[in-house]
């Protein structure tokens, strides 16, 4: 069985999820996410290991880092995220570039509480100003430990400039003929390249991205077939397959979600 809860304030969303043979594809995300296994086992492929997190496992992604994700057995997982906006987390935390962690699973007892009450608190739609506090508390578990590593390893150039054309023609078919003209390399030379700094192929991060542009049209606009039309996917049926391969649920069940 699948069960997948979203909520979402301003710049933070919750996932309260739990299935069995449910499986993620290879994916990533736009926002810092923080996750607790409940749980179960939960099991993903980062940065080319195999990691498994245990019940009171925090789990830590940053911006675009490339994962998958699953059960490890039959009796299945139960476990919450919160993904927070680079901007704000990064503002509260008092860095200007993005950071990294030294580990991809903690076991800290204090940081998995706050991950936990800030959660909590947004389910239930508690008070903005608690949620506000509740954050600050949470981003503090990070600048008291040494979990943080100012190292962040930049984009390449050329990667860079590929997915600024990638994301600004989201509506269109990928053309990586035009994207390889203007960066002066083979169609092959690029692919190989984009897959050794991201870990997905251009199309994965194109689909991604599509999916995340539609994701954003929901929580802005509430109009689905809108989504469907500016992101460039055939009909509702096919942005629902995607998104669903990312979020555990279609965009139709995503948009109930939303206030």
């Amino acid at each position: 069985m699948e069960k997948f809860i979203y909520k979402k304030t301003s710049d933070i969303t919750v996932l309260s999820a739990s299935f069995t043979d449910f499986t993620y594809k290879k994916h990533c995300h736009k926002e810092y996410a923080f996750g607790v296994t409940l749980r179960g086992i939960q099991q993903y492929n980062l940065d080319g290991s195999l990691h498994s997190s245990y019940k009171n496992g925090v789990m830590l992604f940053y911006p675009e880092q490339t994962h998958d994700g699953r059960a490890h057995d039959k009796t299945g997982i139960d476990y919450v995220m919160l993904y927070i906006d680079p901007m704000l987390f990064l503002q509260i935390l008092q860095k200007k570039d993005i950071v990294r962690f030294s580990s991809p699973i903690v076991y800290n007892q204090a940081l998995e509480k706050s991950i936990l009450h800030l959660s909590s608190a947004i389910l239930s739609e508690q008070d903005e100003a608690l949620c506000s506090e509740l954050l600050l508390s949470l981003v503090d578990n990070f600048t008291l430990t040494n979990i943080c590593t100012t190292y962040y390893k930049k984009d390449n150039t050329l990667i860079k400039k590929a997915k600024e054309m990638i994301y600004y023609k989201l509506e269109n078919v990928l053309k990586l003929d035009e994207i390889c003209k203007e960066l002066a390399m083979s169609k092959f030379q690029f692919i190989r390249l984009f897959k050794a700094n991201t870990g997905i192929s251009p199309y994965q991060y194109f689909l991604f991205c599509k999916v995340n542009r539609a994701k954003q049209l929901l929580e802005k606009n509430k109009d689905i077939y809108s989504a469907i039309a500016e992101c460039g996917f055939v009909d509702l049926s096919h942005l629902n397959k995607h998104f669903k391969r990312v979020y555990g649920i279609t965009a139709f069940e995503y948009k109930s979600h939303l206030n």
